[in-house]
């Protein structure tokens, strides 16, 4: 499962500035990478493991702005298709989980 969060903070005013700084370090801090600018995604084992995920993003949410957080299967996010200029590049792998037999 993955979670993927889109924001669109402002940054016209140096309180917003700051504001948009935190969030993205608490995105970073809970596990999130950079996908582009303003869309970071987070693996997660489990539906209820992406539910805490997004609740914590809901106990971050700046004050000003909008963020959109959208969940995927592994097979779904696998199937993205990224292009860069004209060499298509494949997305991220999943993480790779412990299996005990």
């Amino acid at each position: 499962m993955w979670v993927i969060t889109m924001f669109d903070l402002p940054t016209d005013t140096k309180q917003a500035r700051k504001a948009y700084a935190r969030f993205r370090g608490f995105l970073l801090e809970d596990g999130f990478m950079m996908m582009q600018y303003s869309v970071y995604s987070r693996h997660c084992p489990s539906q209820e493991n992406a539910d805490v995920h997004m609740q914590r993003i809901e106990r971050n949410i700046p004050p000003d702005g909008e963020v959109r957080v959208l969940t995927l299967t592994d097979k779904q996010f696998e199937r993205m298709q990224i292009f860069w200029g004209k060499i298509r590049k494949p997305p991220e792998s999943p993480v790779k989980q412990l299996e005990f037999f």
